[in-house]
């Protein structure tokens, strides 16, 4: 039996005998979407696919999957041969087959919705506990290290969701795992009002995605959905996310803070993590083994931790889940050094928020950015950062309102925006359009800015799918112009 092959099913349970031999709307045919077919199939439903690309209708249908365009779906009463209708984290909300189901009365789920309703139903044997992170920042990173943990104690689980194994493909392993550290963003959150996890963790909230969710009272709200379980933790460094804590729905909340904890909390005192949440007082880890290192890293450990301990894990096991897992790429992963200079991936802060982190890790930052802002904020960043900035490099779609950002808040610090049509340092129009030849070009000017003892650190602050086909591309692309770079283009060496 493969990895994924599913177990002899049982009865779906009353939640999903409504589907037996009725038309479903998969709407999106990405990962997600892919993962939803057999599990339906499974209860005897029948998978309808939709999406935007005529390219993944035609995939669908060599699958001998039944299909329907957008164009279609929209004609009147064309939606009413469905039952239900799932839809990919990223279709929004207000597209329009989506309203059109709701306004007819159809039921909208999420991938993850399903998901839960399968576990719950036992249609792939004993329902997990589900231990969800969620957060602006650090949701992947925590997420693994839950799993560490877990993996150190020697119980059975997975992480997926979010970090890319889908739910219902984890559900369907075989051994299957007894607890998921499922990392959820806002987006999943949002189409899955149902999910009631054994502990829930909300790390931060910071401006993100606020095109998607129409503002960041909205945001916050679908974030804090993974506080309605058995345990809610809370980041209380992070104002928004400690306020939730007073709108916590689950049975008990509990906090963690880069401090010394008060009764109730975890923390740090002396270099060390401190549980006094779950007993009266746990030493965990050793803030010096935590990867990555600095604040963003031991609160990510300080959540994962919390998670852990409210499902009774061990301290001792804690302690050697943190100490075995290691940061994973383009998560501030050091790239190399050359004459002094160090040079950091961290594609992944794909907002202000997940940038200042990892600026301020560091003292002296040529900092390389740009993408898209998602109607984010950069004023607050820059003006918190700037005393760490020796210069920054810009590109992509927002390059230009970072640039403005930098001239208003921090203007002693040298900028050079690449794609602006005319890169004054280097003396002649910027024409390139070819992302990795952006990237190329961006490395060799910060690295022209670059001394010994400075960090030339890819932190965008922004999406990348403007110029990148994702933020590991992106990440990639960082590295393989580093590894081009020599001494001789270091600007000042000692």
């Amino acid at each position: 039996m493969s990895e994924h092959s599913p177990r002899v099913l049982r009865s779906p349970g009353p939640m999903l005998e409504f589907l037996r031999g009725r038309d479903v709307l998969v709407a999106g045919w990405g990962v997600s979407g892919r993962s939803l077919i057999e599990p339906l199939q499974d209860i005897g439903a029948r998978p309808i696919v939709t999406d935007g690309g005529g390219k993944a209708l035609a995939e669908a249908a060599e699958l001998g999957l039944g299909t329907a365009t957008t164009e279609d779906l929209l004609e009147p009463d064309a939606l009413q041969r469905f039952a239900l209708v799932i839809t990919s984290p990223g279709w929004r909300p207000d597209s329009p087959v989506l309203v059109s189901a709701v306004t007819e009365g159809i039921p909208v789920w999420g991938d993850v919705e399903f998901a839960w309703w399968v576990d719950q139903a036992r249609i792939y044997g004993p329902v997990r506990k589900w231990l969800v992170i969620t957060g602006t920042n650090g949701k992947t990173t925590t997420t693994q290290m839950t799993h560490s943990i877990l993996r150190a104690a020697g119980i059975p689980s997975v992480a997926c969701g979010n970090i890319g194994l889908p739910i219902l493909d984890a559900l369907r392993r075989s051994p299957g795992p007894q607890i998921l550290a499922v990392e959820l963003s806002s987006f999943q959150l949002h189409w899955a009002p149902s999910v009631r996890p054994e502990a829930g963790v909300v790390l931060n909230v910071a401006e993100d995605h606020l095109d998607w969710h129409g503002g960041l009272d909205a945001y916050a709200a679908a974030k804090a959905r993974a506080l309605t379980g058995r345990v809610g933790v809370v980041g209380l460094d992070d104002a928004v996310a400690s306020a939730l804590a007073r709108k916590s729905k689950a049975r008990r909340t509990v906090g963690f803070r880069i401090g010394v904890p008060a009764d109730g909390e975890l923390g740090v005192v002396d270099g060390k993590l401190l549980d006094r949440a779950f007993t009266k007082a746990a030493i965990l880890a050793e803030v010096g083994d935590i990867s990555p290192q600095g604040p963003a890293g031991v609160a990510d450990a300080l959540a994962a931790a919390a998670l852990t301990r409210s499902i009774d894990v061990a301290p001792q096991f804690v302690k050697e889940g943190l100490q075995e897992h290691k940061v994973g790429p383009h998560r501030a992963a050091f790239v190399r050094e050359l004459a002094g200079v160090e040079f950091v991936d961290d594609s992944k802060a794909t907002n202000p928020h997940a940038a200042r982190s990892s600026i301020l890790a560091h003292p002296n930052v040529i900092w390389v950015a740009g993408g898209q802002l998602k109607g984010a904020g950069v004023e607050d960043l820059i003006e918190e950062c700037r005393e760490h900035l020796v210069a920054a490099v810009l590109f992509g779609q927002d390059a230009a309102v970072i640039a403005a950002a930098l001239a208003r808040h921090a203007p002693d610090v040298p900028v050079v925006e690449l794609n602006s049509g005319d890169d004054a340092r280097m003396g002649d129009p910027f024409t390139e359009i070819e992302p990795d030849a952006v990237m190329a070009r961006a490395v060799r000017v910060a690295a022209g800015f670059a001394h010994r003892g400075d960090t030339v650190l890819l932190a965008p602050a922004a999406a990348s799918l403007d110029m990148f086909a994702d933020y590991t591309h992106r990440g990639r692309s960082f590295a393989a112009a580093v590894q081009a770079l020599d001494e001789k283009d270091i600007g000042r060496t000692e």
